[in-house]
């Protein structure tokens, strides 16, 4: 083999390589961007979560523990239900410090989340297994469908919806099914608490 042949190949293989290691790169950007969004999204309450509430110098309004309802409220001495549930335990303090102005001035409010429950999300109606699906990590809906074993014959594919509570009420996500199989629909990753309304 000459020299100018080997020069050739040595070439040839650094830009495989290169090319390789670029492939390799861009095919990991997305679950670089997710991991990122998962290390910076702050932590939300949830149904199911406990929660501390001290409000300093003031034991008879805070609360040792108190659990979040399934209707993502709790509820507090001198200004009853609030609502917790897609609230940061910041944006919580604040909203217990402003509802607590009404009777005590200049309150300072801490929210320290004791036990978290486990991620999770439902999926109703027309499916074989309807129940609860676990959130680990990123799920779409597609997956979530899947772990509910699949959609039923009847199953009305083109108007699947997304219920998602939040602080301003429950917002409706529409998805079609049909489409996003075929890659030309959204498929939206789901959050805690969402309920996925499978109808006929």
């Amino acid at each position: 083999m000459t020299r100018i042949t080997r020069r050739r190949l040595s070439h040839r293989f650094t830009a495989t390589l290169y090319f390789a290691f670029a492939v390799a790169a861009f095919a990991l950007l997305p679950a670089m961007a997710r991991a990122e969004s998962n290390i910076t999204d702050p932590y939300k309450v949830g149904p199911g979560d406990k929660l501390r509430i001290t409000v300093y110098k003031d034991p008879q309004d805070s609360l040792e523990s108190v659990q979040v309802r399934p209707d993502g409220k709790i509820t507090m001495p001198l200004i009853g239900d609030i609502e917790a549930s897609g609230r940061t335990p910041q944006e919580l303090g604040k909203a217990v410090t402003g509802a607590l102005n009404t009777f005590i001035n200049n309150p300072v409010v801490t929210v320290i989340v004791l036990e978290a429950t486990a991620s999770t999300a439902s999926v109703i109606g027309e499916v074989y297994h309807p129940g609860m699906v676990p959130l680990q990590g990123d799920v779409s809906i597609l997956q979530a469908l899947a772990v509910a074993g699949g959609l039923k014959d009847f199953a009305d594919e083109k108007n699947i919806r997304i219920l998602r509570k939040g602080v301003t009420g429950t917002q409706t996500i529409k998805f079609n099914y049909k489409d996003a199989i075929k890659g030309h629909g959204s498929n939206p990753y789901l959050k805690p608490g969402d309920i996925v309304v499978v109808p006929d």
